[in-house]
């Protein structure tokens, strides 16, 4: 089978994209896993699947580079909101489906083009001595350090993702530092099994848990990230012991497109 594919990276956070709205496209795991290889493949992240869906413009589902299908993924929505410009699905923004439910989107820019995505609501944050725990589409632990740079964030993520409660489903794990600019965000993320240049879902996480914890002002609504990848915006209202009203923004950018034969 001969496969056309896109690639495309939101702030580093990078991703193999197929348009599959004839709905006749099947990866095995193992499959999946050999295309994300970043020696024996095409290497990326994730791979996203496009589908059609009645109601909205498309249907967005994630593979983890593992080949798993896995949770929401914020600069993978970002980065399907672009391909979806680039085929002709949509024009400034879009409605989709994802596995956590509905999303908007809006679109600016050509070159690096802007996308701000609207997540979902988080109503618990678990604050505890260690670590911050709350889900954003994905769960994700925030840590927070004087100094990020200095973090084992493959060893030290490791720990926490395969230890004690999270051995059986895995976690997210964020080394937050604050900063002038806002927040210096290190993520180590489940299913790609390392570090990554830049979490969506994990600088929301980030952020949350900073306003929350007092370590931001509890009236910031806007706070500016800093990844290794890139710089991405995260907004947020804090309502009671939750947030809503949560989008995340920052450049997505079209690598290459290609086939290849799986």
């Amino acid at each position: 089978m001969t496969v056309h594919f896109f690639k495309y990276h939101g702030t580093g956070n990078d991703f193999i994209l197929v348009d599959d709205r004839e709905d006749n496209i099947r990866f095995s795991e193992q499959q999946i896993k050999k295309l994300c290889d970043r020696r024996f493949g095409i290497g990326a992240d994730g791979l996203i699947l496009l589908k059609d869906l009645p109601g909205v413009d498309f249907k967005m589902v994630y593979f983890n580079a593992d080949g798993k299908e896995s949770s929401m993924c914020g600069n993978g929505g970002r980065c399907i909101t672009s391909f979806s410009k680039r085929i002709g699905k949509i024009k400034t923004q879009a409605t989709f489906s994802a596995i956590d439910g509905i999303h908007k989107s809006f679109i600016t820019g050509e070159s690096p083009t802007v996308v701000k995505l609207q997540m979902g609501d988080v109503h618990e944050i678990e604050s505890g001595v260690e670590f911050v725990y709350l889900n954003t589409g994905s769960p994700h632990v925030v840590i927070f350090t004087d100094d990020v740079a200095a973090v084992d964030v493959i060893a030290e993520g490791k720990k926490i993702r395969y230890g004690g409660r999270f051995r059986e489903k895995g976690v997210n794990v964020n080394f937050v530092q604050t900063s002038g600019i806002g927040l210096i965000v290190r993520t180590y993320e489940r299913g790609v099994e390392d570090e990554t240049l830049s979490c969506g879902t994990g600088v929301i996480a980030s952020a949350l848990a900073a306003i929350n914890e007092n370590i931001l002002d509890a009236k910031k609504t806007v706070v500016d990230i800093q990844t290794l990848g890139g710089k991405l915006k995260v907004y947020c209202e804090k309502n009671g012991s939750g947030f809503n009203n949560i989008w995340l923004e920052g450049e997505t950018v079209f690598v290459f497109r290609g086939e290849v034969e799986v």
